[in-house]
């Protein structure tokens, strides 16, 4: 379990990995029965499906990194928010806001959900 003292060193690490874009790194910190969803996509079960699903955004642009402005956590239950950029694979960007609501269960995400409006990221520049 998270307290508040370590969590931003958690969210922290969490982050860097899924800008370092390491979906090996980042399927580590699912539960084998993670539920996932990203933005309005349908919710994915499963580590395998997740990670699958993670590998594929990744290679569909060419970074990203994100920056926290709050988090909060209550039991098991951790949220965040705040801004992340795009770049994409002809280099111009796109930044939005972003909130993380996160269930989390002897440190393994179980509920993982992203909520962040991506419907400008594929649009020709």
């Amino acid at each position: 379990m998270l307290c508040q003292n370590n969590l931003n060193q958690w969210l922290q690490d969490l982050f860097k990995t899924v800008d370092n874009k390491d979906t090996e790194r980042f399927t580590g910190y699912l539960s084998d029965q993670v539920k996932f969803r990203f933005g309005n996509m349908p919710t994915t079960n499963g580590k395998a499906a997740v990670t699958e699903q993670v590998a594929y955004f990744f290679d569909s642009i060419k970074a990203l990194e994100h920056s926290i402005i709050d988090f909060w956590i209550k039991d098991s239950d951790v949220m965040c928010h705040g801004t992340v950029t795009y770049t994409r694979h002809d280099d111009s960007t796109l930044t939005v806001p972003f909130a993380n609501a996160f269930k989390i269960n002897l440190l393994s995400i179980e509920e993982y959900l992203i909520f962040a409006d991506l419907s400008e990221l594929y649009q020709a520049t």
